[in-house]
């Protein structure tokens, strides 16, 4: 115990500080509790200069916190934002069809119609135009196209995240949606499969179609197929309807300006269309030329020129009188083929050369004449022999109204329903030579004046429809019945409605221009009523014929002994009647007509090869300025007829007649009723017969004629009995009973 106490060592607070050297424990001025001032200060002191440096590096170590949380935050949305957007994607993709079930929709059928030499007439269904291929069309299209809408489109795989990121940055720095991030793969996908439907679920669907087409077609035949469908505005789609629509010509010839111009128009087709915007559409053009210079596709020199091209100015609608066909044979397709569900091609009876000269004729006519005789319209058809309709205008001017008057339009015909009148008294008995008063008659309430009140007394009935007096055909339509004028007139082609009372005989029932003329072909043709008809085959795009109009065979209407009376007597109407104007080298025949004030006017005439009827009149049955079926309408028969006969061997009409040797004929210097001169003549009163002939002048000349030989055609007998295929004769004798009429005849006065 002693030695442990003894080797205890005990600590020592005496002496300096260097005692501490010495062996043993001693305590420092550091070691005590609560050190002196003089250490503590310096220790403060010390630890502030230490706290200065750590606070700024404590800073910089807090600037990296800050963005490494920002960028861990902005890594972890990026992720959620995947997923969610990668759910979207999934859900509304389980929401289509699969994939495997996807296949490019056809293209809307177009229906090709060429005229009868193969000219293209018009392109009609939704597209407005056939496919053509990228090869085909003109190499400016396409890369005007890629260079205003997608110059990534061959470098991208149906998305462009680029310009999309481009197109959201310049959307959200302008305030407003001004650019698209759509290639043109999605906008193909759009157009073929979706709605236009501004919804996320469509936005997504596109998404995956594009892919969808970038998988399954080369860039190529994706740029073909967006080209071959897309809108251009003005009702064209695709390139060939819109060059057709917009400059007259194929896509095919498109110039480098006509190229931009279309491009131009993918961004608001509707409105930078040239028809309703012509500065719009050029000042677009403009800026594709720029983009298509800016990409190397064109030098300075094409950009120069294509600047310096006029402006295109297109019509508010398809003009040209070709496309009153094209309406009426897409009226006549579904009863011939139904359902169209392929590009077809329609080979029509139309040529386009006569139907230029047809529309020139009547606008012509109306440029120079129309504004002093308050003309505004005109309608003209011709039809060959075996009913093919080879010209129809249905109007001035297409562009600004698509009203087919020739079709569709019904008018009082006048006196060029009158050949019905007469050839059903043929029928009846009577001969060009029977002779009837021309005077001042009364039938019950209804008095028939001739025009400008003018009678010629004692005249032959060829007299008589030369110079389309009313008296005689008055009379002649109570001879033979009413019944029986609309018999023949039915027979012959018309459609119509007639009403069977005496005023028929002054063309009151109203026709169409189409079923006039059509009416006027068996007395062209010898007596055969055929099929009027405007399509003569049509067949699919690779040939394969869907229908042919093959002829068929005309039925015989109206004897040939009938038939060269009528061509003798209607000769006359040409030849010193009513008609003369629209004489040329042919021999032809044909009748006025003029309406009630001059409302409508007639010239239905033909010769061996074509019958054609010419109408003139306004839309509103606003009066002309004394203008007659023997002014305006021959005069337009006259040059059409002129152009379309020429180089065509002269033909004689069908049918002979011979006048007896005691027949006569009117001199040429009595005036017709279209004239202003007068003849005075002795009245026929109420209930009196006319004389059954009357020899007064020269002997008649007989004209030599092509007789067609045919089965005959069964007409009444001349007692009012029947034949096999006939029908019964009414009574006929001037101020015989009448029936009783729901409208008042006082103004309609017919003339010739």
């Amino acid at each position: 115990m002693a030695n442990r106490r003894d080797s205890r060592i005990e600590p020592s607070f005496e002496g300096p500080p260097k005692a501490r050297s010495q062996p043993g424990l001693s305590v420092s001025e550091e070691d005590r509790v609560v050190p002196s001032n003089r250490k503590a200060s310096a220790k403060r002191k010390s630890s502030k200069a230490k706290s200065s440096r750590g606070g700024r590096g404590r800073s910089r170590r807090g600037l990296f916190g800050v963005l490494g949380r920002l960028v861990y935050w902005c890594f972890v949305l990026a992720i959620w934002g995947g997923i969610a957007v990668a759910g979207v994607v999934i859900y509304y993709g389980a929401k289509m069809p699969a994939a495997t079930t996807w296949s490019i929709p056809d293209r809307a059928p177009n229906i090709k119609i060429v005229s009868a030499d193969g000219q293209l007439l018009a392109n009609r269904g939704m597209s407005g135009g056939e496919a053509v291929g990228l090869h085909e069309m003109s190499p400016y299209i396409p890369e005007a196209v890629i260079a205003i809408e997608d110059r990534r489109f061959y470098s991208h795989f149906g998305v462009d995240p680029i310009g999309l990121s481009r197109a959201m940055v310049t959307n959200l720095l302008g305030g407003h949606f001004s650019q698209g991030g759509s290639t043109l793969t999605q906008q193909l996908a759009k157009n073929l499969f979706l709605k236009p439907d501004r919804t996320l679920e469509r936005k997504v669907q596109e998404v995956l179609l594009a892919l969808w087409l970038e998988h399954k077609h080369t860039k190529d035949q994706i740029l073909e197929m967006y080209l071959n469908r897309v809108y251009f505005g003005s009702g064209a789609y695709g390139v060939e309807a819109a060059s057709r629509r917009y400059f007259g010509k194929s896509a095919r010839d498109v110039t480098l300006s006509e190229a931009a111009l279309l491009a131009g128009l993918l961004k608001a087709p509707s409105r930078l269309s040239p028809a309703r915007d012509p500065k719009a559409a050029e000042e677009r053009s403009q800026l594709v030329l720029a983009a298509m210079r800016e990409e190397g596709k064109i030098s300075d020199k094409e950009l120069k020129t294509a600047l310096s091209a006029p402006a295109t100015r297109s019509p508010s609608y398809w003009t040209g009188s070709e496309n009153y066909v094209a309406d009426a044979i897409m009226e006549e397709l579904p009863d011939l083929i139904g359902d169209v569900r392929g590009d077809i091609v329609i080979d029509s009876t139309v040529d386009l050369n006569l139907q230029k000269l047809a529309e020139q004729s009547i606008r012509k006519l109306i440029d120079d004449s129309g504004k002093k005789l308050n003309v505004t319209q005109g309608a003209l058809v011709s039809i060959d022999d075996s009913g093919a309709v080879r010209a129809m205008v249905g109007g001035y001017d297409y562009s600004t109204s698509q009203f087919d008057r020739a079709s569709e339009a019904r008018r009082q015909p006048g006196s060029a329903f009158k050949p019905f009148v007469y050839m059903a008294a043929l029928e009846a008995g009577r001969t060009p030579d029977s002779v009837r008063n021309d005077a001042p008659i009364k039938i019950g309430n209804w008095t028939p004046d001739n025009y400008g009140g003018k009678y010629f007394g004692k005249v032959t009935l060829a007299t008589a429809l030369a110079k389309s007096l009313n008296s005689v055909a008055a009379q002649l339509t109570m001879e033979v019945g009413p019944n029986a004028v609309v018999e023949a007139a039915h027979r012959m082609g018309i459609q119509s409605d007639l009403q069977a009372n005496t005023s028929i005989a002054l063309g009151t029932s109203e026709v169409t221009p189409l079923e006039l003329t059509s009416a006027y072909v068996p007395f062209a043709n010898g007596g055969y009523k055929p099929d009027i008809h405007f399509i003569r085959r049509i067949t699919t795009a690779d040939g394969k014929v869907l229908y042919d109009s093959g002829g068929g065979n005309a039925p015989r209407v109206v004897k040939p002994e009938i038939v060269g009376m009528m061509n003798s007597m209607m000769m006359g109407t040409v030849e010193f009647g009513s008609a003369k104007k629209a004489a040329f080298a042919w021999p032809s025949a044909g009748k006025t007509g003029t309406s009630q004030n001059s409302r409508d006017a007639w010239f239905v005439g033909y010769t061996a090869n074509l019958t054609t009827g010419v109408w003139f009149g306004n839309d509103d049955g606003t009066a002309m300025k004394k203008v007659t079926g023997g002014a305006l309408p021959a005069q337009a028969w006259h040059e059409f007829m002129v152009a379309a006969h020429e180089g065509v061997p002269v033909r004689p009409l069908p049918g002979t007649w011979k006048s007896t040797p005691a027949d006569t004929i009117v001199p040429d210097d009595i005036p017709s009723a279209d004239n202003n001169q007068q003849a005075p003549v002795p009245s026929v009163s109420v209930g009196q017969q006319a004389p059954a002939a009357q020899p007064a002048a020269p002997a008649r000349v007989a004209r030599p004629a092509q007789t067609v030989d045919a089965d005959g055609f069964n007409m009444p007998a001349d007692d009012g009995t029947t034949a096999s295929v006939g029908h019964p004769v009414p009574p006929g004798s001037v101020g015989g009973p009448l029936k009783k009429r729901q409208t008042s005849i006082l103004d309609i006065l017919g003339g010739g």
